[in-house]
Formats: C-alpha cells, structure tokens, sequence
C-alpha cells in the first residue's frame, strides 16, 4: 500500500474518530499531552497546566513543567512512549513525527490536533487561538491573543527605530557538524526572530538550515553571530567558534561578536517572543552604560 494511501486512511480514521467524540475535543480533553514547546507554554498561559499529564522534551516552559513524564522528542516520537501516559488529547506542533508515529497516534482514538508552527506575529496568534480552541477555552485564548498582539506591537515599534544603515548582519549557526557550520537561511524561526529584533539576517541564499561553505560565510559577512545557549555536548564554545578561520575573517569574527540565548525563548515563537525580540534588540544595538561625567551637573 502507498504512503498517500495510508495517509488518506489516517486522516478518514481522524474525521471518524472527531464525529464520534462530539462537539468539542475538550469533553474529554482532560488528560492533556503537549508536544512542542510553545504549545506547552501556549496551554499554562491559558491557565490549563492542571490538565497537562506529559510533555515532550522541548517543553521545559514553565520550570515545573519538567516535572512531568517525557516521552521523548517532538520529532522522533514513538506510538507506545506516547500512549503509555494514556493521554485522551494530543496536541501536536506541525512537524512532530515521525509521520508513520503520527499515522498511529491518529488512528489509535485518542484525540488528536495539529497546532500550526509559526515564524511572524500574525502566526503567533493563529497558533494560541488554535490551542484555545482544541481546549475548548476560545474566550481565555482571545484575552492571551490580544495580550499577545500588543506586546509584539510594542516591540515592532521600538524594533524599527534601528536606523536602516545601522542594522547588523547576523548568523544564526545551529550547530557545527565535523568542523562544518549549520546555519538558518531564509523562512525559519531564526530568520524572524532576528528581522523582528531589527536585524538583517545574513543569509537568504536557500530556506531552511544547511552547511555553509567557507566562501559562504565570507559572503555572509556577519557582525553577530547569534546561537542557542547550550550545554553538554552540544556547547559549542566560543574558543572553539572563533578559532574556525571562516568565522575569523567575518565583521563577527573581528570583534568576537556572539549573542546566546535560550534555544526556547528565542524560537519558540509563543506568548514570550516579544520579550525576546527586545531582549535580542538590546544584545544587538547595547546602549552606552552612562557615567558620573555624562550627568547633569545641576
């Protein structure tokens, strides 16, 4: 049988599976499994944590959260870790998997609803009134929207006051693999999260990650080199980073130029990233620290 052949069954079995559950996934909603880390954070902001029974690994927003049972990463799930926690709701970031693991999960009575992923602020908002509305709390979801809309609205505004000329270019690097960077190109969570902190992202050559080249990252030309704040044995230290001749020869690599932040924070896009984008704008474009002898004397 065909890979689109199953997929067409699956998602039969989920229509089957909706019709049968009744008006609202929320019924019996009340054994609540979050998979993807915004979502998680989406599902305490709306004041529903009592209902959460387990998360994925990439939720660790709130702290306590990780109190929960793991069953493992978003992307590489199993159908028995999932159910063994005996969920009656999933709720899945797009891109969970893998797709044969979703395919059982869908088909297993279980219900099941896919949040959309998001890279803008537009998206951001689709995202919390999809969670509010798979939890059957549309009015709290409106409020958290709202609240969201203008913090981001906010941060738009001081964002944009970097002018043109002064905006830096900046490489989000993921990881380094066998000595070879992988960095964000167009159409990610990095990308727009850096357009949004007032920054220009520094390669726009292809979408998604790959390994850049050495004469790629010359051409990129960075001021700032921007990555997620890891540790064990995915810390990439900046010894090690600034040590890469590719690196070295960047604007970044001039002034060992490095913004880190919390991998969650900065690419969740959820009801924090407005506070991330300032925090970012700020790591971007510091302020002068003012001295005794900048203050008014009077």
């Amino acid at each position: 049988m065909s890979g689109s052949s199953l997929t067409r069954r699956a998602l039969l079995a989920q229509v089957a599976i909706l019709a049968l559950a009744g008006t609202s996934l929320a019924q019996d909603g009340d054994r609540v499994l979050s998979i993807g880390g915004s979502v998680t954070e989406i599902v305490h902001a709306l004041g529903q944590e009592d209902r959460l029974i387990a998360r994925d690994t990439t939720s660790t927003f709130p702290p306590n959260v990780t109190k929960l049972p793991d069953v493992g990463y978003a992307r590489a799930l199993s159908p028995e870790g999932v159910l063994s926690v005996a969920p009656s709701l999933i709720l899945a970031i797009d891109g969970a998997g893998p797709p044969e693991t979703i395919e059982v999960l869908r088909q297993s009575g279980v219900g099941f609803v896919t949040i959309p992923e998001a890279h803008s602020a537009e998206g951001i908002i689709t995202k919390i009134t999809a969670v509010g509305a798979a939890l059957g709390v549309p009015e709290r979801a409106e409020a958290l929207a709202s609240e969201t809309r203008t913090a981001l609205a906010t941060a738009a505004t001081r964002t944009a006051q970097v002018p043109e000329a002064a905006r830096k270019r900046v490489l989000f690097i993921l990881s380094l693999q066998g000595g070879r960077i992988l960095a964000s190109g167009r159409d990610t969570q990095a990308a727009a999260i850096i357009e949004m902190a007032g920054g220009i992202n520094a390669v726009t050559a292809f979408e998604g990650y790959k390994q850049l080249t050495d004469e790629a990252v010359a051409k990129a030309a960075p001021d700032v080199i921007l990555m997620m704040d890891r540790t064990g044995d995915h810390a990439i230290l900046d010894e090690q980073l600034f040590a890469m001749p590719a690196i070295r020869i960047t604007p970044a690599g001039a002034d060992e130029a490095i913004v880190r932040m919390n991998g969650l924070y900065l690419l969740g896009f959820g009801p924090r990233t407005a506070s991330a984008a300032l925090d970012l704008n700020t790591a971007l474009y510091p302020q002068p620290q003012e001295t005794d002898n900048d203050r008014d004397p009077s």
